[in-house]
């Protein structure tokens, strides 16, 4: 069995953007440019972006976070999302989801000009991705597409089964797997919750990818023997033995699953590490673009 380790992964692409960051410094050009935007205080998405700032500093881009109460107006907050595509010095803009209700997170994605769309969620940038265009492509399908041509996962011709349908993960996943590029030419099926015989299907699947946000839904008898199983989900599950008082689960329960698999994603440690970056190629390819 392979554990599909996104720390080794993730740093793997983190030393080479660190080495391109410091060869366009080095010519006395400014570093890239990455700005974030939070808004209240969520405690999964403080961590998130927190992880997202440190990784910045860590491989030399410039990062601005700017930080709003939970009661900010949804016009104070478009408007901010002007001045950064307005502002020639930024190259990619991300505002982290999900937002307060009084916000529309449709006005707020369409805000952001698709030059600095990092997270990949334009529509323009989602309508690339389909025509098989160049473009950015949302922050967690990209981190695992990374992560399969890391470890040269063998994708051509398997049979892959995508559990969730969301615009963020599902539908990108899907299409990546059925193109025609390196490490997609899979047959693709994606479940969901109106999916009937789920577990017929996902026995069926060399490639499973679990995306539905439900702690440790996909069980050993929906796997085959030497499946490969992609585990996108991590939700906090209250645990009165853990230090924190809750522990960080996927949608795979791993324990029973891993020893069927021929390769298996770990919750932590896995997907959410390459979705990061996913985010910081896609901010380094964002700042080529505007600086070609």
């Amino acid at each position: 069995m392979i554990i599909l380790d996104g720390k080794i992964a993730s740093q793997s692409i983190k030393e080479q953007l660190k080495t391109e960051v410091s060869a366009i410094v080095n010519t006395g050009k400014r570093p890239p440019h990455l700005a974030a935007i939070l808004v209240g205080n969520n405690g999964a998405s403080e961590t998130y972006v927190a992880s997202k700032v440190k990784n910045c500093k860590e491989i030399g881009f410039a990062s601005t976070l700017i930080r709003f109460e939970d009661t900010v107006e949804e016009a104070k907050l478009l408007e901010t999302i002007h001045q950064l595509n307005n502002n020639k010095t930024v190259d990619g803009i991300l505002v982290q989801l999900p937002l307060p209700k009084h916000i529309s997170e449709q006005k707020v994605i369409e805000a952001i000009n698709p030059k600095k769309d990092v997270d990949g969620f334009h529509p323009v940038n989602v309508g690339k991705l389909v025509q098989g265009l160049q473009t950015f492509i949302s922050a967690t399908p990209y981190g695992i597409m990374l992560m399969l041509e890391h470890f040269n996962i063998e994708t051509k011709g398997k049979h892959a089964v995508v559990i969730g349908r969301s615009n963020i993960v599902g539908r990108p996943m899907s299409i990546l797997l059925s193109s025609n590029i390196k490490k997609g030419n899979c047959t693709v099926t994606i479940c969901h919750s109106h999916t009937p015989n789920l577990s017929e299907i996902c026995l069926q699947a060399d490639i499973i990818v679990a995306a539905l946000g439900k702690p440790e839904f996909v069980k050993a008898n929906m796997v085959k023997q030497g499946a490969i199983v992609i585990d996108v989900g991590i939700t906090r599950v209250a645990d009165a033995t853990a230090k924190k008082g809750f522990k960080l689960k996927g949608d795979v329960a791993y324990a029973e699953v891993s020893p069927k698999t021929f390769a298996i994603t770990p919750v932590p440690g896995g997907v959410g590490l390459m979705t990061t970056a996913g985010l910081l190629k896609n901010t380094l390819q964002a700042y080529l673009n505007n600086n070609d």
